[in-house]
């Protein structure tokens, strides 16, 4: 019975962090400061779905998860040389 509690501090802590997050990804003052608040959000978003396997049971979640941060690591590169105004670009 334990380990329920357990989860559900984690998730309380996760949404806690989430709204938290929210609000620096819609009043992020800089466009690096969005784009990180957008990262951890996915990562948030993934622990969230991984928290939810945990709690059903079903294994297809975890895969689901992988993928997702897996799309997110590669969100981030192109946002970030995005954000970089071609500095990488030879001339």
């Amino acid at each position: 019975m334990s380990n329920w509690i357990e989860l559900v501090i984690f998730a309380v802590l996760l949404a806690a962090f989430a709204v938290i997050n929210l609000y620096r990804l819609c009043k992020g003052p800089t466009p690096g400061d969005r784009m990180t608040a957008g990262d951890s959000m996915d990562i948030l978003i993934t622990c969230a779905m991984v928290l939810f396997a945990m709690y059903t049971g079903r294994t297809i979640l975890l895969d689901i998860s992988i993928i997702s941060a897996m799309l997110g690591i590669i969100d981030t590169m192109l946002v970030g040389r995005y954000l970089d105004n071609g500095r990488w670009r030879k001339k």
